[in-house]
């Protein structure tokens, strides 16, 4: 088995992120290779909590030029998870607000 550090890479802070804290969903940026239940079982490891639902999407890297050379952004991959009802929130985003 895996290292929960190592599916769970970094939060995503944006400004639609932060609206959606208000209804127990979360944004981070995980591993290409992990799954739905890979994910789930590395948050409540990590952070003690209670995972109601992980929605994950694979995100195409941006193409970039830098004068005539052209470059393209790696691709990733994005979860957004919601948390149960009865569970706290994760203790990471609380000062975000």
């Amino acid at each position: 088995m895996r290292n929960p550090h190592d599916i769970i890479i970094k939060p995503i802070i944006t400004e639609q992120s932060m609206d959606d804290m208000a209804e127990g969903k979360y944004t981070f940026v995980v591993d290409k290779r992990s799954n739905k239940t890979e994910i789930k079982n590395a948050l409540e490891q990590i952070f003690g909590v209670k995972v109601d639902k992980v929605n994950t999407m694979n995100m195409k890297g941006k193409m970039k030029r830098m004068g005539v050379h052209l470059g393209k952004r790696p691709d990733w991959k994005k979860a957004i998870v919601k948390l149960a009802e009865d569970s706290k929130g994760i203790e990471f985003f609380e000062g975000m607000q």
